[in-house]
């Protein structure tokens, strides 16, 4: 989050917090961090529907084209990230809302800090940048072939097929790194709002 947008929100904050008792301060700042904690969450929720629409296609398309080996291969590649990064995405979401705020506001901050913080720090942290092509690849070849009503070789020797997938990568592929670069800056922000909350719970101490 850029230095004046975080201003921004502390000035309309620290308004708020000169006209509150020690008690309504903790419920403020305990709000403030509900909030924030829930805009992480509102985009977990949204990449875990996704996962399931996914592997709700690949279930039912792999069922109607068994005799496609090539076909099945792909889509259970694409079956077997899907399932992981829906997992990955249930523990999170799992994680973050598990502990009640029956602690310390300092301590409930701390935990979640560290754990989203492992997102982007982390040994997967750049994970995305080799998926994102990988799966764009996995998921456009199945939805085309599906689509044909052919066998995915016959989709493959088809000139104008092929033509279609090589135009439409680098397009496809451009489109979803922006898109993902957009929610790791929005991500980014609010990791760095909920630290800059904590130094404040720390300091009115």
């Amino acid at each position: 989050m850029e230095n004046n947008e975080l201003q921004k929100i502390w000035r309309s904050i620290d308004l708020e917090i000169t006209q509150k008792s020690k008690d309504e301060l903790e419920l403020l700042l305990t709000s403030k961090a509900r909030q924030t904690i829930n805009k992480f969450l509102s985009i977990i929720i949204i990449s875990v529907i996704v996962c399931a629409g996914v592997l709700s296609y690949v279930t039912v398309t792999t069922l109607d084209r068994k005799e496609d080996l090539i076909f099945l291969i792909n889509n259970l590649s694409l079956g077997i990230i899907t399932t992981i990064a829906l997992l990955s995405g249930l523990f999170s979401w799992y994680k973050l809302r598990n502990n009640k705020f029956d602690q310390p506001l300092r301590n409930w901050l701390e935990v979640r800090i560290r754990l989203l913080s492992k997102g982007f720090t982390g040994r997967f942290s750049k994970l995305y940048l080799y998926l994102i092509p990988f799966l764009y690849v996995l998921i456009v070849l199945s939805i085309h072939v599906y689509f044909e009503h052919k066998l995915f070789l016959e989709v493959l020797k088809t000139e104008e097929s092929l033509i279609a997938l090589i135009v439409g990568a680098p397009i496809g592929i451009f489109v979803s790194y922006y898109a993902a670069r957009k929610i790791r800056k929005y991500e980014l922000s609010n990791l760095e709002f909920l630290e800059d909350l904590y130094g404040r719970v720390i300091n009115e101490r």
